[in-house]
């Protein structure tokens, strides 16, 4: 932050950033909110951005807090990619989806399924995975077996 002034007090909207940054139904608002806290060096920001670099499902995220805390002077280790399924149970969730759907319904039909029941995984695959979302939704739905 060399040209810039550091701000050290907190944010006006400060508790509706600490509500956003703990919306796991929307990842896009979440990295909005991490840039935002990144422009305020205050204790309590600083805890907000280190619990997201720590616990947010989405890397995108967690690599934005990152290079916040890392802009603001702190000492912090580059989060890692975690392996495996971001959700918890992620395949038992699907495949109960798939169930309550007609034996003959579309991908378009699964997918639409999931975002109304489940936008908290919904949302976070499609931040994790990126433009590769669609490919492995429609991979892991031609692979789920119901019976």
């Amino acid at each position: 932050m060399a040209n810039q002034e550091e701000k050290t007090d907190l944010p006006a909207n400060f508790d509706e950033l600490k509500k956003s940054i703990n919306r796991m139904a929307n990842w896009r608002e979440r990295l909005d909110t991490v840039e935002e806290l990144g422009k305020w060096k205050a204790r309590e920001t600083i805890e907000l951005l280190k619990h997201s670099m720590a616990g947010d499902p989405v890397h995108k995220v967690r690599e934005a807090a990152y290079r916040q805390l890392q802009a603001l002077g702190e000492q912090v280790t580059m989060p890692e990619r975690k392996e495996g399924h971001a959700v918890k149970d992620t395949k038992k969730i699907l495949v109960r989806i798939k169930k309550s759907l007609p034996k003959d319904h579309s991908y378009e039909d699964f997918k639409e399924k999931l975002k109304k029941m489940r936008i908290d995984v919904y949302d976070t695959y499609e931040g994790e995975k990126g433009t590769d979302f669609d490919t492995w939704l429609e991979q892991l739905w031609s692979e789920l077996r119901t019976r």
